[in-house]
C-alpha cells in the first residue's frame, strides 16, 4: 500500500518530486516533434509573475530535498539551477527559449534521485 501524499517517507518524496518535474518539464509533447514542454516554459510567457511562479515551484523541490537531509553542496547546486532558470525566464517572451533548453527541474530531480538511490535504496524505481 502506498503511503499518503503528505507523508515524509523517502518513497513519497520521490513520487512527489518526480510528479512535479513531469508537470514543470514534460507536461505536453510539441506536435510533430519529440520535444516536451512543461509548465515552466508556459509560465515564462507571462511577463513578470510567470518566471517568479515557475521559480517558486522549482523552490518547492528544494524544500523537499532539505527535508531529506541533503548536503549543503547539493542544496547549493539545486538553488543555483533554480536561480539561473528564474533569471533566464525573467526576460519577457524571449526568456522561454533558453528555459526550454535549460531544464533546471530535471537537473534537480537527478540530484535528488542520486541522493535517494544512495541513502534510501528501497526507493529505487525501474524506469522504462
Amino acid at each position: 500500500m502506498k503511503p499518503p501524499l503528505h507523508a515524509t517517507t523517502p518513497q513519497s518524496v520521490r513520487r512527489r518530486v518526480e510528479a512535479m518535474e513531469a508537470l514543470l518539464e514534460r507536461l505536453v509533447t510539441i506536435p510533430g516533434t519529440n520535444r516536451q514542454m512543461g509548465l515552466d516554459v508556459i509560465l515564462d510567457v507571462v511577463p513578470g509573475v510567470g518566471s517568479v511562479a515557475a521559480g517558486a515551484l522549482g523552490a518547492w523541490m528544494l524544500w523537499e530535498a532539505r527535508n531529506l537531509g541533503m548536503s549543503k553542496w547539493q542544496m547549493t547546486r539545486m538553488a543555483g539551477n533554480v536561480g539561473i532558470d528564474t533569471l533566464l525566464g525573467a526576460i519577457p517572451w524571449v526568456g522561454a527559449i533558453p528555459d526550454f533548453f535549460f531544464r533546471s527541474n530535471t537537473r534537480n530531480l537527478r540530484i535528488i534521485k542520486r541522493h535517494l538511490d544512495r541513502h534510501h535504496p528501497a526507493t529505487v524505481t525501474l524506469e522504462r
